[in-house]
Order: C-alpha cells, then structure tokens, then sequence
C-alpha cells in the first residue's frame, strides 16, 4: 500500500522561514528535485522515513514511542468526590497564554465523578491538543446489557469566535484563520515545538464549508467521524468511545517557490485522521454487572421492600389507632 501526503518540509516553512528566505528553499527543492507531494508506504508515513530535504526521519508516529504525556496533579477525591479524576496541573500548561483557555477543566475522559447528571456537560482534557472541551448528552444506550449516557463532543468546541467568543483566545493567526473567521480548525503548533499542526475532526466535521471546497475527496459524516463517550451514569466509568481527530498542514501562496506560485490563498491539506476506539469486552461486562449493577439492584429491591413493610405498618397502626378509638368512643356512649 502507498500514498499520497502534502510535503512536511513546505509546510514548515511558512511558520520557520521567513518570506525573503524562500528563495533558498527553493534550491534545496530542485537539487533534491522534491514535489509538493510525495509518494511513501503507509509504514513510512506511519513509523518514518528519510526525507531529502530535511536529512532526517519524518513520521506520525516517529516520536510516540517510549514516551508519556506527564506528569499529571490528579485529584483523588478523598475531601470531595466531585473532584475525583478531575486534572489539577498538567505539565507548565500555558501554550496559550491565556488564563482562560489555559485552564484544565475535567478529567482525562476514561472516568468522571460518579452519578452522572446527563443535563450536564461533560469536561475533559484531552493533550493531543493542549485544551480542555465539553460534550454534552445525547441519548441513553444499552451497552452489553449496561445502561450508558452516550456524550457527544459539542458542535461548537470548534467553531470559530464569530459563533463561540469563548474561542477567541484559540486563534492565534489572522492571516491564516481568515481574521479567526475559520470554523472546525486548531492551531496546535504552540504545543507542538512550533509545528505547524492543525487539529480538525474527521473530513472538516462541522468545519467551515471552504475548508471541504479547497480539497476533493471530503464527506464528513456525523455519525462516522464525531467523537463521543459513552459513560455509566452511577460509577463515572467510560465504557465505550471512539476519539477521531485530523491532522492538517497548511501551504500558501508563494512567488518564488514554484511548487507554490499557483496556490491563490492558504489552504489546509489533510494528511491522516486517526480513530482510536476502546470498549468493554464481555468478560468485564459480566464482572461490572455483578459487582456494581446487580448490587444497585439488590440495593433499589431492599428500598422497595422496606418501603412497602414501612407503609404497611404505618397503615396497621393506623388501623389501631381507629379501631380502638371507636372502641373508646363506644365506651363513654354506654
């Protein structure tokens, strides 16, 4: 299997090399008579190859080996189970320079403080992208025999700050978010050495309608390419989810690097979409069921029981207490 990617090497150099340097990109093209794309192995795009450019190993996952996203400041819950999970510091946390979308709001998705209100949003943080965000309620699920809250990531985790203000502080370039008018995209390179890395959902999910028009091949799909979880409502556990993100890079117009001088404005090319999934499989199901849900059960079956044993006392003493006042009324008539 092969395929084709936009060049890393072109990419970079709109965030590394300033305009009037061009011209000496445009030598180390032709002398390695390079192309604005490439054809490369999928193992190669994945696990890295040697470009003639750089004179070094590129790939999407070159660096993930053997790596960590900490340390993470977590808090246990002992003083307040509301807290629990939830991120208290990550790392210095401050790629963007902005107390409000700096903040570590939520968990890390795999679990939640227990009982579970589906009226509100769920808050995580998710490092892949330096953020926090939200999802919110979308339908309740049967999972292996399970009741689940399927949580959804919210439409306007993305949307530009034309929609959401709260955005604001996420657009960091006008020039090429179009004045932040740009909707579905985030720029990461703050939190990635400076690579110029753009995170989107799957095929411009809930984008802005120039980003699918600018390359052929997208259809976004909704049910295909959102992101959501699917958390017991009691425990907090999240038993099921599918995380789907887009990596993009970004070329522009250039009048010396010939590869570039028909590109009119800036244009965002997909390079991967990543689906990374996890469920619960049957034997842990079984095991959730009996430790967890059979005793809730158990729990709600002795409620009820001892519910129904206090009204009926209630109503025989009830039934005393008349019976033997209608005894005492008899009485003082005779």
């Amino acid at each position: 299997l092969s395929c084709c990617y936009a060049n890393c090497f072109l990419s970079r150099t709109y965030s590394a090399i300033p305009t009037e340097l061009h011209s000496i990109v445009e030598t180390l093209i032709k002398t390695t008579n390079s192309s604005l794309f490439q054809r490369r192995t999928v193992k190669e795009l994945l696990w890295g190859y040697t470009d003639p450019i750089l004179r070094g190993d590129v790939g999407f996952f070159l660096d993930y080996n053997n790596t960590y996203d900490g340390p993470f400041d977590v808090f246990t819950g002992k003083d307040d189970i509301a807290n629990v999970g939830k991120i208290d510091k990550w790392k210095e946390s401050n790629f963007w320079n902005d107390e409000y979308c700096d903040m570590l709001n939520g968990t890390d998705a795999s679990s939640f403080p227990p009982f579970v209100n589906k009226k509100d949003p769920l808050f995580f943080f998710s490092s892949d992208i330096c953020r926090s965000v939200s999802a919110s309620y979308e339908r309740t699920m049967n999972l292996k025999g399970i009741d689940v809250y399927r949580f959804s990531l919210h439409a306007l985790t993305l949307a530009s700050p034309e929609v959401n203000p709260d955005n604001k502080c996420f657009c960091s370039n006008m020039k090429t978010t179009k004045n932040c008018t740009l909707a579905g995209v985030l720029d990461i390179s703050a939190c990635q050495q400076g690579r110029p890395i753009y995170i989107s959902l799957p095929h411009f999910l809930h984008g802005s309608p120039s980003l699918r028009t600018d390359v052929l091949g997208l259809n976004p799909h909704e049910e295909h390419h959102k992101t959501f979880l699917d958390v017991e409502p009691t425990s907090g556990f999240t038993l099921n989810f599918a995380k789907r993100i887009q990596v993009n890079m970004m070329y522009g117009p250039s009048k010396v690097i010939t590869v570039l001088k028909k590109v009119k404005d800036y244009t965002l090319f997909p390079l991967v979409w990543l689906n990374e999934t996890a469920t619960l499989d049957d034997e842990t199901a079984e095991m959730f069921k009996k430790e967890l849900i059979s005793r809730i059960q158990m729990l709600e079956i002795i409620q009820q029981v001892l519910l129904g044993v206090g009204i009926g006392v209630f109503l025989l003493c009830l039934l005393g207490f008349f019976i033997v006042r209608r005894s005492h009324n008899k009485k003082e008539l005779a």
